[in-house]
């Protein structure tokens, strides 16, 4: 057990049936009245993010989290098939468990499969992959002053804006948070 006290950014916790992560809290003190805890709480499935109040003496379940890296097999429609290396154990997920994840993971890639008793409820996929440009306009001298971009496809399908000196068949790094091109490798 947590007390809303000893609350730090990054803790998951089991509030009222849901399992949420502290990404704000702030310890406050008034001259009148009791002192507590403002915190943002974000619902670690839904997404969605709450501001909540609690007295500093109030107690809650930590929940474990559990990341499994797994090896991202294939997809055959409307599942994503995924495997334990070290336990060859391969689970199915559909398309709402998965969202954008999979965005810039090619397959047989290694992803970190989110989980809370036993129920997944997110895939993080690396943070940097490394893909070829399959698609992209033709570079043009001009002004680039201010660092010009162009539209390009990855091998994945998924559209980043490059650097007009990016060429089809290039390999660049992206980063997975942000969607960003980060360097030609």
């Amino acid at each position: 057990m947590i007390s809303a006290g000893d609350f730090r950014n990054g803790i998951t916790l089991d509030i009222d049936g849901n399992v949420v992560q502290v990404i704000e809290f702030q310890h406050v003190k008034p001259g009148k009245g009791s002192p507590f805890v403002r915190t943002k709480l974000k619902n670690i499935k839904s997404g969605g993010v709450v501001e909540k109040t609690f007295r500093p003496t109030e107690k809650f379940p930590q929940a474990r989290i559990d990341r499994v890296d797994m090896q991202y097999l294939y997809n055959d429609g409307s599942l994503y098939y995924f495997m334990d290396t070290e336990t060859y154990e391969q689970i199915a997920l559909n398309e709402d468990t998965i969202g954008d994840a999979l965005t810039f993971v090619k397959e047989n890639e290694m992803v970190k499969i989110c989980s809370y008793n036993g129920d997944v409820f997110s895939v993080e996929p690396p943070l940097f992959v490394e893909l070829e440009i399959t698609d992209t306009e033709p570079g043009f001298a001009g002004n680039t002053a201010q660092g010009a971009t162009k539209p390009a496809i990855v091998e994945t399908g998924a559209q980043i804006s490059v650097p007009l000196f990016v060429n089809i068949d290039d390999v660049v790094q992206i980063d997975t948070r942000t969607s960003e091109y980060l360097k030609r490798v």
